[in-house]
């Protein structure tokens, strides 16, 4: 453990990294997952800098045709468990470069939360876990050997480690072509982002350079009602150089290859947390696979009010009610109310990149309503 008054650190658990030295110094922390993060930090300086590869903390798949989705999201959105997806190939869970023509993985190997996990729910992950795997902080069931994944009593941040090829159908090696589509993540614990939305360019770096999510309970010590979260380039903590350089650098691949762009939460309908219901994974990975396969490109979409957001007014296999977050509250009026409260989340947040980005991104911001 640190001593931040003797050490200099902000609190008793660091991850230091000195560049010139080439050296990395973790202490006081129980999260093994720092030393694959630290290791990619000084990949987020090296890349974008030094090989001009856009480096990112996503995961990435592939489908039978060749076509390539990278998928951005912080802890909790479901970043793992949607690449993991039986009908693609997986290149990679977490840390990704996207060069002029490929996507390719760093790590050769998954680190994937195990909190309630079950094989009905997520199956490749649960076959996974076996002789070479690595569980951290997972408990035992009583009087057996047998992992119990409903444990808590340590962290809700349960985890497993495994080597990429003990998932079926990982592809090797792990790279893919460029991207055809691209999802960012987030669990809006407010209820008031819709479940999928397409994004302009624009809105996309504006997304980007956000990074939203919520925090829930088991992503950090502390946490156990949720709050608003944004990291810069769904990575903040990672990225040593300034977000504008990585959202300039896939603002320009997204331009260049005309990729789809998509905004989903998977997060809460019906209300905030504690009132709503999570979104369904099953409905999450319809949207996705309609996003994937075309058949959200001809439908009707209609655009939210506060957010600007597009969303489709019909998706196979997802009930159209649900589709825009509005129409699934009792309350109208608390609806409104609570966008706007994130709506402003969203600006004040976005101040400080301001000056960095172009007028057009600035924009694109979420647009509060003068009632609140």
């Amino acid at each position: 453990m640190a001593i931040p008054e003797v050490d200099g650190t902000r609190q008793h658990n660091f991850a230091i990294l000195n560049f010139t030295r080439k050296m990395a110094i973790i202490g006081g922390t129980a999260y093994t997952g720092e030393i694959k993060k630290g290791i990619f930090s000084v990949l987020n300086f090296i890349l974008p800098h030094q090989k001009n590869v856009l480096s990112m903390h996503c995961s990435a798949n592939v489908g039978k045709d060749g076509d390539t989705a990278i998928f951005f999201g912080l802890s909790g959105t479901g970043k793992t468990t949607l690449s993991s997806d039986p009908h693609r190939g997986l290149i990679g869970d977490d840390e990704h470069g996207w060069s002029e023509d490929s996507v390719f993985n760093f790590e050769g190997g998954c680190y994937a939360k195990v909190i309630n996990l079950s094989k009905e729910q997520e199956p490749q992950i649960y076959d996974a876990i076996k002789f070479g795997s690595l569980l951290e902080n997972v408990g035992f069931k009583e009087n057996s050997s047998e992992p119990d994944y409903a444990d808590g009593s340590k962290t809700e941040n349960t985890r497993v480690s495994y080597p990429i090829d003990y998932i079926d159908n990982a592809v090797k090696p792990s790279r893919g072509g460029t991207p055809k589509n691209i999802f960012f993540l987030t669990a809006d614990a407010f209820g008031v982002l819709p479940p999928i939305s397409k994004l302009t360019p624009a809105q996309a770096s504006y997304h980007f350079i956000s990074g939203y999510t919520a925090k829930v309970a088991g992503t950090e010590a502390g946490i156990t009602e949720p709050v608003s979260a944004f990291s810069a380039c769904f990575g903040a903590p990672f990225m040593p150089l300034h977000p504008g350089k990585y959202a300039d650098m896939l603002s320009k691949k997204i331009r260049k290859h005309d990729v789809k762009v998509w905004l989903v939460n998977t997060g809460w309908s019906g209300g905030s947390y504690g009132e709503g219901s999570r979104i369904k994974l099953k409905y999450t990975r319809a949207m996705i696979h309609a996003a994937l396969d075309g058949e959200l490109d001809n439908v009707d979409y209609e655009t939210h009010e506060v957010f600007g957001l597009a969303m489709p007014t019909t998706c196979p296999n997802v009930p159209s009610e649900i589709l825009s977050p509005r129409n699934t509250w009792a309350d109208k009026s608390a609806y409104d109310h609570k966008a706007n409260v994130l709506a402003g989340k969203f600006v004040d947040n976005f101040k400080k990149f301001e000056d960095g980005v172009s007028e057009e991104i600035v924009n694109a911001a979420p647009r509060v309503q003068a009632k609140v």
